[in-house]
């Protein structure tokens, strides 16, 4: 987490008396990571957070594996998953192991009635197309195209769109999801070297508390299912709180490049770490300076990780024929490069507009359903050119 927050009403101490102005006790509740031994959260509810009326049938969300063992170069057209207006089916995971899910979602809808919460993983969600509000107990975040939306594991939410198109690209970690260990100093603050500062992190704001009674779905996701459980009260009344586990915001357009006279390798466009796997973003930069630089990157043999590349916007230096919304998957075990043609036309060229996101996971990669229904399947062969 990037660091303490608070919002709201709280007691000087914890794990003391809060009274309400009627004498009553607020609920406090623990929000704790690792048992008691990391990152955590104190808030105060009206009513305790236990109130569970009934629970509903569970069904399953586990993704349907395709391919379990994969070594081919792949590539798939993100905009082909077609919208829907529920925000959970829209969600369609087309990469998985056991560290991380990668999904894309198109919902047309908000979450107007039920919540949702992820109780196996932490989400990333990568705003491709649209805006709104994202709600939860800790208070109000506004996102845009562009956006990081940061939500812990446990965090009840819902997800209300300003706007009908909307393209989402969501990470589920099912470990730890934080900054690169290289970007803190001893205290925890993102340092000099960073190319993102606090200032960039937005957090939640305008903390309402709903003191409402009656029937409320919460979609609770655990072990690949989702349990419908309704709650007698309204999942956010909050009236203070105070911590280190909350979600946040980073926009991909706030993260600085770091560039250098010859090509800089992919570690200087990080933006986060996880159990297994990194995340990175490639912004608008300047290209390299020195007189015989080649702006594309070398060809790279993959010995230890998979790669996807998640394209949102501009012409991507190395390859060719590129669109919004594609997905591209080089394997552990095989080399990929610039498409021919890319490093003549990098030579002497001043910057690049390219936006794209990637994920590099540290075990391979299994591929669902869902992924082979948008497939190009002729990327492996993209690399071919005349033999002279």
């Amino acid at each position: 987490m990037p660091h303490y927050h608070k919002l709201g009403q709280f007691p000087l101490k914890r794990h003391v008396q809060f009274r309400n102005p009627e004498g009553g006790l607020y609920a406090e509740q623990l929000v704790s990571t690792e048992g008691f031994n990391d990152l955590y959260s104190l808030t105060y509810h009206l009513y305790p957070p236990t109130m569970v009326s009934k629970v509903d049938e569970p069904y399953s969300v586990a993704p349907e594996i395709s391919i379990e063992k994969n070594t081919q170069n792949r590539s798939f057209q993100g905009f082909s998953v077609k919208p829907e207006a529920d925000y959970l089916k829209s969600r369609k995971i087309v990469m998985a192991n056991k560290d991380v899910y990668i999904s894309l979602a198109s919902p047309t809808a908000s979450m107007n009635t039920y919540f949702y919460r992820n109780s196996s993983a932490t989400e990333l969600i990568f705003i491709h197309k649209g805006s709104g509000t994202l709600k939860t107990m800790y208070g109000k975040l506004d996102f845009t195209y562009g956006d990081h939306l940061v939500i812990p594991k446990g965090v009840t939410y819902q997800l209300l769109f300003n706007t009908e198109e909307n393209r989402l690209f969501i990470v589920e970690s099912f470990g730890f999801l934080r900054f690169p260990k290289r970007y803190l100093n001893r205290a925890g603050q993102l340092n000099e070297t960073s190319p993102f500062c606090e200032r960039d992190i937005r957090k939640p704001s305008n903390l309402e508390t709903h003191d409402e009674k009656g029937d409320f779905l919460v979609m609770v996701k655990a072990n690949d299912q989702i349990w419908p459980y309704h709650f007698a009260t309204h999942p956010f009344d909050v009236i203070g709180w105070d911590g280190y586990h909350f979600p946040y915001a980073l926009s991909i357009h706030d993260f600085e490049p770091i560039t250098g006279r010859i090509h800089q390798p992919p570690p200087v466009h990080q933006t986060f770490e996880a159990q297994n796997f990194v995340m990175c973003a490639f912004v608008p930069r300047l290209y390299d300076y020195h007189p015989d630089s080649i702006p594309v990157p070398y060809n790279h043999s993959n010995v230890d990780s998979d790669e996807v590349l998640y394209y949102v916007d501009g012409d991507f230096m190395s390859r060719n024929n590129v669109q919004q919304g594609q997905i591209t998957l080089h394997p552990i075990g095989l080399v990929h490069g610039p498409h021919p043609g890319a490093v003549e036309r990098s030579l002497g060229a001043k910057e690049t507009k390219e936006l794209a996101v990637m994920v590099d996971t540290f075990n391979p990669l299994m591929l669902t359903k869902d992924a082979m229904q948008i497939e190009d399947p002729e990327y492996y062969k993209s690399w071919l050119h005349p033999l002279a």
